[in-house]
């Protein structure tokens, strides 16, 4: 009947999420414990009404948030960062991914609104994320964040030059800065690069 068959959907369903993650744990040789953190976080994001993103269905959305937020560590100042900002973090992305892949690191999502920022915040509790820190602020008026982030992030947060202003002050001496983008713009780039050479980047 109609409630088998839903019910049926539902295992299935589950039964993808979790050979999913799966594949994403060992795809990027990630701790133990990441597995279950992101099934939950993918679990909070579809169940939570709030979420701030369009993008909840698990099946998407672990492409679309979580597989594009750990290919990050592919690079390897990522996987070696000790403290991570994230400018904007939104929903949480890349920031509770990139929590759950280095547990040892400290990462702080910089959001300024209230409401992604309170999401955020009960994420990272349901997931279990101890190392992530919700900062309920603008990157500019962050004080007791500056010069203190090995690697600063921003996805989808504004036009290069502007994320390059907002994340200098935040780097400290060898930091990295990495920045999402869709698709590349050499016009951004050079502007960029022109930001970049003002702020001592």
């Amino acid at each position: 009947d109609a409630g088998q068959l839903c019910g049926g959907d539902r295992a299935a369903a589950a039964a993808s999420l979790v050979t999913a993650v799966g594949e994403l744990v060992s795809r990027f040789g990630l701790p133990a414990a990441a597995e279950g953190q992101l099934t939950a976080l993918l679990r909070c994001l579809a169940n939570d009404e709030h979420a701030p993103t369009t993008i909840r269905g698990p099946a998407e959305a672990i492409d679309v948030h979580v597989a594009d937020s750990l290919v990050a560590l592919e690079l390897g100042e990522v996987r070696t960062a000790g403290r991570v900002a994230d400018l904007g973090s939104g929903a949480g992305f890349p920031a509770l991914p990139l929590a759950a892949a280095l547990p040892v690191a400290r990462v702080a999502a910089v959001e300024s609104a209230g409401r992604k920022a309170d999401f955020i915040a009960r994420a990272a509790a349901t997931a279990g994320l101890e190392n992530v820190e919700v900062v309920r602020s603008r990157a500019e008026s962050w004080e007791e964040g500056r010069e203190a982030a090995g690697l600063v992030t921003a996805r989808a947060l504004g036009p290069l030059p502007v994320v390059l202003e907002y994340a200098a002050p935040l780097l400290a001496p060898r930091g990295s800065l990495l920045v999402w983008r869709g698709r590349r713009d050499p016009h951004e780039e050079a502007a960029g690069a022109a930001a970049a050479a003002v702020l001592g980047l």
